[in-house]
């Protein structure tokens, strides 16, 4: 059996290894190092996927989230909405812009905030909501836009671990996750599922005007060179990263759905053991399973993990600590227990090796492992 990793980005570049040494070898060719020919062409490849007029490539995830909200024009004290159940990055950018993050807690099936939550939290000061679309599925995106609307709040959809997603309102038109609020943002970190060779990020957006600004903001703030029309920042994606994202971007459906078969071969392995909870779906989205976490709802979730690493199978905790519980994040307003999904999934997840490259064998020695725990 092949070593299990947690994500096996050298299986997944082996296989594609021909093309992107290729594009790869272009970029050095051409020496256009920044903004070169496969930045634009990426740009263009990824708008036509996601059927969305602008993608404003950036540095990184984070830095998409912080021009996003540079773009819309929040200010000091502007509250914005977002889960308690997250990476740090979706509030991290919240509080270095002087804006008041305010947390939620999220649904028990999804993992996702919980639409219900956001409405009661929303305050005068109120201005934007930020969903997370975690581990692969999108949030209730129809719900939010219509608390959003109602409210004349932004949404900024956190598409860092869903890219490929379908989301299907009820009248059964479909959009792609990261393109249904009005600015959209993912990250391209090599473990995702469509990953660069390093750092990377995109904003998405259909409105003209805020295509417009994102450009500058990214970009020192300027339009013309040397014309500094906004307050910007350097955040660029390189040449080399597009022209990876190029060959990678093709077989992205190809990665989810390789992904979704591993997440059914595990849902079938563990569907007779009570004391896991597998990953459920919400009816208005597909999953791309960019994570496969479980529950363990009767089991010692740390003793799990100890035990898995000692059979050489990589298990993560996402997340162990909520975001309100953070040192850095800590407020008045938030007690233990105010979010107890939240809480309660901080405790009890694990997440299982999930990538393109995982074969039968070594799903069967993962699940054959946990299920060795579950019954000690």
């Amino acid at each position: 059996m092949k070593p299990i990793r947690m994500v096996d980005l050298q299986g997944q570049y082996l296989k594609i290894k021909q093309e992107v040494d290729a594009e790869i070898q272009k970029v050095i060719d051409n020496t256009a190092f920044i903004n070169g020919p496969a930045v634009k062409e990426f740009q263009a490849d990824l708008e036509q996927y996601l059927d969305i007029k602008h993608v404003i490539p950036c540095a990184n995830g984070t830095d998409a989230l912080q021009c996003a909200m540079m773009a819309l024009g929040l200010k000091s004290g502007d509250e914005v909405i977002t889960t308690s159940f997250t990476f740090i990055a979706t509030a991290e950018v919240i509080a270095l812009l002087g804006l008041t993050p305010v947390v939620v807690d999220v649904l028990p099936d999804t993992f996702c905030i919980d639409p219900k939550a956001v409405e009661k939290a929303i305050t005068p000061k109120t201005k934007a909501i930020v969903p997370v679309h975690l581990f692969g599925q999108c949030a209730d995106m129809e719900e939010i836009m219509n608390i959003a609307k109602k409210h004349n709040l932004f949404v900024i959809e956190d598409n860092a671990q869903a890219i490929g997603a379908t989301y299907t309102f009820k009248d059964g038109t479909k959009k792609k996750s990261g393109t249904i609020g009005d600015i959209g943002c993912t990250s391209f970190f090599p473990s995702k599922n469509l990953g660069c060779f390093g750092d990377g990020g995109a904003i998405f957006t259909n409105d003209d005007a805020l295509n417009e600004m994102l450009l500058c903001i990214v970009n020192h703030g300027m339009k013309v060179r040397y014309y500094h029309d906004y307050i910007g920042v350097n955040s660029r994606l390189d040449s080399i990263q597009a022209a990876v994202l190029k060959i990678k971007l093709k077989y992205l459906d190809e990665y989810n759905a390789a992904r979704q078969a591993a997440a059914e071969y595990y849902r079938k392995g563990f569907a007779q053991c009570p004391k896991l909870k597998t990953p459920e779906t919400a009816s208005f989205t597909d999953h791309v399973f960019h994570q496969y976490t479980l529950v363990t709802n009767d089991l010692n979730r740390n003793s799990l993990q100890t035990f898995l690493q000692e059979r050489n199978i990589p298990a993560m905790i996402y997340y162990p600590v909520s975001l309100h519980k953070q040192k850095a994040y800590q407020d008045p307003r938030y007690k233990e227990g105010d979010f107890p999904v939240t809480e309660a999934l901080c405790d009890t997840v694990i997440s299982l090796p999930m990538h393109t490259e995982l074969d039968q064998e070594q799903q069967d020695y993962i699940i054959e492992s946990v299920l060795k725990f579950a019954n000690m």
